[in-house]
């Protein structure tokens, strides 16, 4: 085997733990609990409310997301904040999202800001 091909081997353990990621990823709860964290944290009733099912259900997806060790907790008096992990999960959750936006017809969304600016642009150049 020469160098080039072993640099590209991902060793077993890393890719059991990728596994745990992707089944914890095929819920739509969890997705959608994931995606709400992404920007800031928030309690379980707060997450119930952005997703729409009861605490009990988002508590126990909650539990799930953190033994995956994907959301992390932060204690406040009688609440507990949940928030992502890190930037490679909510990427990973935002790219999954955004890649999903691609199966629709016209411009997915997060691509018409880009869009609107190169129109932008274009136009100031024929001017």
């Amino acid at each position: 085997m020469n160098a080039g091909a072993q640099d590209r081997q991902v060793p077993d353990e890393q890719v059991e733990l990728a596994v745990e990621i992707f089944r914890m990823l095929a819920d739509g709860t969890r997705i959608r609990l994931l995606w709400a964290l992404r920007e800031s944290e928030l309690s379980v009733n707060e997450l119930a409310e952005a997703v729409g099912k009861p605490p009990p259900a988002v508590s126990q997806h909650l539990a799930k997301l953190r033994m995956a060790r994907m959301v992390r907790t932060r204690r406040d008096r009688n609440q507990v904040f949940y928030r992502v992990e890190n930037d490679h999960i909510a990427s990973l959750v935002r790219d999954a999202i955004e890649n999903a936006e691609h199966a629709s017809d016209g411009i997915p969304p997060h691509h018409r800001s880009t869009v609107s600016a190169v129109t932008a642009i274009s136009k100031d150049r024929t001017r």
